[in-house]
């Protein structure tokens, strides 16, 4: 299966963060399925970590760098169709980076591998 991570699922399975489920750490251990993680991602982790929101053993670009390869994540770049999808997705969630994974999620028809609920009320699949 093709699955997208949202930020915070990327940064605590690679952390293995206290609030990670069992089900998520199963998708993300299974080598059968595809882990895709958004160029969104990694401005979001670029954005926050300048603002001081967010630390990291080391600078976002190589942080991020290392672990996609150490687990065959394969990233997924933002195109314009995906930008282009925002103009008609309603306001149910105010944050840019999610609402473009939600895009994302929508063009590329894969489910989002998430803790937020809020993603829910969009019409794509919320695993976690």
């Amino acid at each position: 299966m093709k699955i997208l991570l949202d930020t915070h699922a990327m940064l605590w399975l690679v952390t293995g963060h206290r609030r990670l489920s069992k089900k998520a750490k199963s998708i993300f251990l299974d080598g059968g399925n595809t882990l895709l993680l958004s160029a969104v991602s990694g401005f979001e982790i670029a954005v926050k970590y300048s603002l001081g929101k967010l630390e990291l053993s080391e600078e976002p670009a190589s942080f991020i760098q290392k672990r996609i390869q150490a687990n065959a994540v394969t990233v997924l770049p933002l195109r314009m169709e995906h930008a282009g999808r925002l103009a008609s997705l309603p306001f149910h969630h105010r944050d840019p980076f999610d609402r473009l994974l939600v895009a994302q999620a929508m063009i590329e028809q894969v489910p989002i591998l998430s803790a937020d609920r809020a993603l829910s009320a969009y019409d794509i699949e919320r695993v976690w």
